[in-house]
């Protein structure tokens, strides 16, 4: 390996190991697991020729990912749905007041009633940050499709948090 791979690889890592350790956490339930998916997606990479994924390298991490989450979950025979994981691994900041953390219970209940891919392509968008051509990328949906159900999934709970409110 030359110093300029050993280079980019150390950038991917730096970049996207915490990003893909909250995704791999938030799909397979278990840190440990999580870890070890994470450890695949980069040793994966390693194996990569840069110019070959180096344009669209975080894509392609986030979809090795999500693959390996998948597998492991399969292979192990308990295929937890996207919201039972995203209630036990998402971290609420602390809440300044009991009507602060209310509200964000209200809102993890409401996502976790949204449908799978809902979920997914909300925590591909506003947690990680990524582009619709991205989550494209790493779901196999069509971009106008992550933009339906991002519409979707917002529309569903604006409509449930209002009706919660009342």
């Amino acid at each position: 390996m030359s110093g300029n791979h050993n280079g980019w690889l150390v950038d991917a890592l730096s970049r996207y190991e915490q990003p893909l350790m909250r995704y791999a956490h938030r799909l397979v339930g278990e840190p440990e697991a999580a870890r070890d998916v994470v450890q695949d997606c980069f040793l994966r990479l390693c194996k990569q020729r840069p110019h070959k994924v180096e344009d669209h390298v975080a894509e392609w991490l986030f979809r090795v990912c999500r693959n390996r989450s998948l597998d492991l979950l399969r292979k192990d025979g308990r295929m937890h749905s996207l919201e039972d994981a995203q209630l036990q691994s998402e971290e609420l900041a602390p809440a300044e007041s009991a009507e602060k953390r209310d509200e964000a219970g209200k809102m993890m209940r409401c996502i976790s009633s949204l449908p799978q891919r809902q979920q997914e392509v909300l925590h591909l968008k506003f947690r990680e940050g990524l582009t619709y051509k991205q989550i494209s990328a790493i779901s196999d949906i069509s971009v106008s499709n992550v933009g339906f159900l991002l519409h979707t999934a917002l529309n569903t709970l604006r409509r449930q948090l209002a009706v919660r409110s009342q």
